[in-house]
């Protein structure tokens, strides 16, 4: 080894320390944190920060950086040292708080929270899926932007991914289609330790992880040893070269590396101990002291990144002024969508519907509505969990996102003219809790107003990415359809029930159930008009009828989460009857009867909880008047929560039991959402 190649071993060892030893201080300080996989992680993740990584910490949201997606998420310390090392806005001060109120430094990564930080990861699984998601994003871009000699997209979606990773559902699912599509820019380091939480990866993790993957259609590399920073090289070199198939490079490491917890569960997740520190740091030549020690030497090539980013951003903004100039429409409508910016007028061809007695489901509406703006709103990009022709949220015209085409190759043996990474609708397969996690992805790439489509039951499934959407900000659309036992034959398996109640439950979710078509569309405007939270959208599968606006009010009123619809004579209603959805058109009935019966009522439809409950007090108060005890709400769901509306004097007709298989007409009857029966529960509130 000449003396040059032994100081560039000996600084790749000091920084790859660097990176283990801040993250050993960091959990050690904080007594709480997982110390294992910083430990036997950092080689892997310096070589690709410091070598492949395109990024600039002084700008953290460059369009055209690399993403790289800590899945592992509870080795946060590890993603927490490189962001400082590298000179993101993160102080030691912060790397010192680590998990402390306050601090930018959280137990696991939270977009938003800290610079760098792409997704929200520790649910394991997720991450691996949201980099399924970034890797789809970045292909759709480059297909549908990039001309000969201008290339303008073009980065790389890397993840250190783990066995608890491996071992979920939502990952299988994600890999699975992200082999299918062939999204050669992905790439996985998997830091196969052979220790988990709590025993070794034996007693439940015996297959052969690799073959797995392979069969998913992805190109496996192992490593023997995760020390070896010139083999992790070459196999990110060998990743980089392969533009068909995503990687998998399997890192064989040891959990706690260096300590004398080494390849046990104990190193996972809780603190080694001063002693063991100690022991760690001597083993592996580390100064005892000071804590938080980075030398300057390290820092200095860390600091690298710094001046790289620059330079590839320079170089990126001189491409993308050539491209301007080249192709001015593309370019403005990729600045656009990369800068989140809603054309124009990209509501103008929104229809209104005339009334209509027999009307249509609002999922056909939905599908209507979208495909009015869709061509004005190139950012929408989605599809559906195999449900297009039950959801119709297919966009017509616009292609499908199909798998990568190398020339010289079929698809699947298919006829591969045509086909494009720059069609809009993505197919997802019957993978609903990848879909929910990919358009997370999508969002947090940029670029794109991604949505996913199915039956309102099947959002069990995707459940934690829904929170996550949430809880990470992003401005994703759920479009569930099928939303209540008004559905039909296929019974109580496919009858939503306590799923509106769950899922107005989330934080930061906002819930829509428009009532008929000109409510959805208004709901879509409601949808393109957010920007900080997913919005989730519950449509009928059975007709409803379209309200005559001459006689009820606007639907614009939708906006507002809650509206009078009809009022009783003078303003002054006995009841108040609050409905949702396909319900709404209920109550309207039951309320001319009782007007016929010399009642005074006051129909409200009610679509969102969330955006009403947004609206000033006073505008709350003028809906819902104080003084009007008298209230019936009416939804074909479970009643949990819709006290809050009709107060304890009030009365709520739900379903607080499971559905069954019949005709739509006959469950209704059954379960007592008939006029007679509103009719009979309204008077029931006023003593009748």
């Amino acid at each position: 080894m000449t003396d040059s190649s032994h100081d560039a071993a000996s600084l790749d060892q000091q920084c790859i320390n660097t990176l283990r030893f801040l993250s050993v201080d960091m959990v050690q300080k904080a007594d709480s944190g997982h110390p294992g996989l910083p430990l036997d992680a950092a080689p892997m993740a310096y070589v690709l920060w410091s070598k492949y990584l395109k990024h600039h910490p002084a700008n953290p949201l460059w369009a055209d950086r690399d993403r790289f997606v800590l899945s592992a998420g509870h080795g946060s310390a590890l993603l927490y040292s490189l962001l400082h090392v590298t000179g993101y806005d993160l102080s030691l001060d912060d790397i010192k708080q680590f998990r402390q109120w306050g601090s930018k430094t959280p137990g696991h990564p939270e977009r938003g929270h800290t610079a760098g930080v792409e997704v929200t990861t520790g649910p394991l699984g997720q991450g691996l899926a949201n980099a399924v998601g970034m890797a789809i994003g970045e292909a759709h871009l480059a297909g549908r932007y990039n001309r000969d000699d201008h290339v303008v997209v073009d980065h790389h979606t890397y993840a250190i991914v783990s066995d608890g990773d491996l071992m979920e559902g939502v990952a299988s699912e994600a890999a699975s289609l992200a082999g299918h599509l062939k999204l050669g820019k992905l790439i996985c380091l998997y830091d196969d330790n052979y220790v988990s939480l709590a025993a070794g990866t034996d007693i439940t993790f015996s297959e052969d992880r690799g073959k797995r993957f392979e069969a998913y259609g992805w190109q496996i590399i192992r490593l023997p040893d995760g020390n070896d920073v010139a083999a992790i090289a070459k196999a990110l070199d060998d990743a980089r070269a392969e533009i068909a198939k995503p990687t998998l490079i399997l890192v064989r490491t040891h959990l706690g590396y260096g300590s004398p917890k080494q390849d046990s569960f104990k190193a996972h997740g809780s603190p080694l101990g001063e002693d063991d520190v100690k022991a760690t740091k001597q083993k592996l030549g580390w100064p005892l002291t000071p804590d938080f020690y980075v030398p300057d030497d390290a820092l200095k090539h860390f600091r690298e990144a710094q001046d790289a980013g620059a330079k590839a951003e320079q170089a990126w903004n001189g491409r993308m002024d050539a491209y301007v100039k080249a192709f001015p429409d593309l370019a403005k409508e990729l600045k656009e969508r990369l800068a989140g910016t809603i054309p124009d007028g990209w509501d103008s061809d929104i229809p209104t519907f005339p009334a209509d007695a027999k009307g249509m489901s609002t999922r056909v509406a939905g599908g209507k509505v979208m495909n009015a703006f869709a061509a004005k709103l190139p950012a929408l990009f989605g599809g559906s969990a195999d449900l297009d022709s039950s959801t119709f949220t297919n966009l017509k015209g616009e292609g499908d996102f199909n798998p990568l085409v190398v020339t010289g190759q079929d698809t699947q043996g298919s006829d591969s003219a045509g086909w494009s990474q720059a069609g809009r609708n993505l197919h997802f397969g019957v993978r609903e809790h990848a879909m929910g996690a990919i358009v997370n992805g999508l969002a947090a790439h940029g670029g794109f107003l991604p949505y996913g489509s199915t039956f309102l039951i099947f959002s069990d499934y995707m459940r934690p990415a829904i929170r996550l959407a949430a809880l990470s900000k992003l401005h994703v659309v759920h479009i569930f359809t099928h939303d209540s036992v008004a559905l039909g034959e296929d019974g109580p398996t496919h009858q939503p029930i306590e799923q509106l109640a769950s899922l107005r439950a989330i934080p930061n979710l906002t819930v829509i159930r428009p009532a008929d078509a000109n409510e959805t569309a208004e709901a879509w405007k409601v949808v393109v008009a957010s920007k900080d939270h997913p919005v989730l959208l519950a449509l009928s599968r059975q007709n409803l009828p379209v309200l005559d606006r001459t006689r009820y009010a606007s639907a614009e009123g939708l906006r507002k989460g809650a509206y009078v619809l009809s009022d009783a004579e003078g303003g002054k209603p006995q009841v108040i009857l609050i409905a949702t959805g396909s319900e709404v058109s209920l109550i309207v009935e039951a309320a001319d009867k009782l007007r016929a019966d010399g009642v005074a009522v006051r129909c409200v439809s009610m679509p969102s909880w969330e955006l009403f409950d947004a609206q000033p007090r006073a505008y709350q108060d003028d809906v819902l008047p104080p003084g009007i005890t008298a209230r019936l709400a009416v939804e074909m769901a479970s009643p949990q929560g819709w006290k809050r509306y009709t107060g304890d004097r009030g009365d709520v007709l739900g379903i607080d039991h499971f559905g069954a298989s019949a005709p739509a007409d006959k469950l209704q009857e059954e379960f007592g959402f008939t006029v007679d029966n509103v009719v009979k529960r309204a008077k029931a509130l006023l003593g009748n």
